[in-house]
């Protein structure tokens, strides 16, 4: 298992099961009143960005995209207390899975009390009804990863969580949210693994087709519109994604 080198706003889960990424689901997040499509976005706000000054800046910039985003809360320093607690207690990585995606939860929940607009959704089920009503959806995986089979392991965070979300429910964006520059207009999502700026599993989580995923730096919220962020934000590409050549 690893832990210290895997950055803070990670999201813990720990043990031996695998699941294989799928195809993205074709569902699509609606105005209410019936009017066009509106492309679907997930989006990671690392939990390291629980004590920092651009909490409530990044919070606003989602809010104004209600109706057409999903939240996939970090653990922070929820999931850093399971991390501790583990070293010092010894209990078992089942233990530890379930109490890191119950961090993922608090800081949803946390996040609840500065935006009315989020609601905690922990099934599909739930994320249409919050998109359908305008409201803004924080996932809380423990339900829908259990249920996949995902690897319980300290190598998949909340950065491979909210790629395989953006698969499942069909979105077109996926933005994690970190902290540090970031430059280039592509990054490989393999590079990052192997620097630590997202997990190690998450090339392997990053969708196939139909999702483009960006990098946004922290400070990055005020520029947080769609239609801006080809130009703003560098986009995270994956050799495992590469279709085949001819």
């Amino acid at each position: 298992m690893r832990s210290a080198d895997v950055p803070t706003d990670s999201d813990a889960h720990n043990s031996s099961h695998s699941a294989a990424p799928r195809e993205p689901r074709r569902e699509r997040s609606r105005q209410q009143g019936g009017s066009a499509a509106e492309p679907l976005t997930v989006v990671k706000l690392g939990g390291s960005h629980a004590f920092g000054p651009e909490l409530r800046t990044w919070i606003a910039a989602i809010g104004r995209l209600r109706g057409s985003i999903v939240i996939v809360p970090g653990g922070g320093p929820f999931a850093d207390a399971v991390r501790l607690a583990q070293k010092q207690m010894g209990f078992s990585d089942s233990a530890a899975h379930a109490m890191a995606m119950m961090a993922m939860a608090q800081f949803g929940q946390a996040l609840m009390s500065f935006e009315p607009a989020i609601r905690l959704a922990a099934s599909r089920a739930a994320i249409r009804r919050a998109l359908r009503d305008r409201l803004i959806p924080a996932w809380t995986p423990e339900r829908m990863a259990n249920a996949a089979g995902l690897p319980e392991t300290w190598e998949l965070t909340s950065d491979s969580l909210a790629a395989w979300l953006a698969g499942e429910i069909g979105a077109t964006r996926l933005v994690l949210i970190k902290h540090g520059r970031f430059e280039g207009r592509k990054l490989e999502a393999e590079e990052l693994a192997a620097s630590g700026v997202v997990d190690p599993l998450f090339p392997r989580y990053l969708p196939r087709g139909g999702v483009r995923a960006y990098l946004a730096s922290s400070g990055g919220a005020a520029r947080f519109e769609p239609g801006r962020w080809e130009a703003i934000f560098p986009e995270i590409v994956s050799r495992e994604c590469e279709e085949p050549s001819a």
